[in-house]
């Protein structure tokens, strides 16, 4: 399962929409390793200047590593967590987590970054079966 959702917040879902900082507070709770780090990558763009921000650091587990899959592969999760954090994520290999100012998006670094070169320059042996 992705996400430890409370039985108040299904029977909120239910019924209709639900708030998104309930649904982020699941996230956080869920998947916290994926949360803190993209906590702590928005922390640093905020207090840089660079267009960007990422990690290079491999998860310390397995367990770690599906935290970040789960929150990045989902759209919901990964729309709210940009929201929340007022930034664009980008991804590359099993953890290579990049955070953009929300107006880089489409140019020229957030494309690079995401384009098919530099995921082919980013990958090792060892990521092979992440």
């Amino acid at each position: 399962m992705s996400l430890d959702v409370s039985p108040q917040l299904l029977a909120a879902a239910e019924q209709g929409d639900i708030r998104e900082q309930d649904f982020v507070d699941t996230v956080r709770t869920s998947l916290p390793y994926a949360y803190d780090l993209i906590a702590s990558l928005a922390a640093d763009l905020r207090a840089g200047t660079a267009d960007f921000t990422d990690n290079h650091t491999p998860p310390p587990s397995e367990e770690e590593r599906g935290q970040l899959l789960r929150a990045l592969a989902s759209d919901a999760v990964r729309g709210s967590l940009e929201r929340h954090f007022g930034v664009a994520l980008a991804f590359q290999n099993c953890h290579r987590v990049a955070v953009f100012r929300p107006e880089a998006r489409g140019g020229r670094t957030h494309g690079r970054f995401t384009s098919v070169r530099s995921q082919i320059l980013n990958q090792s042996p060892e990521f092979r079966d992440c």
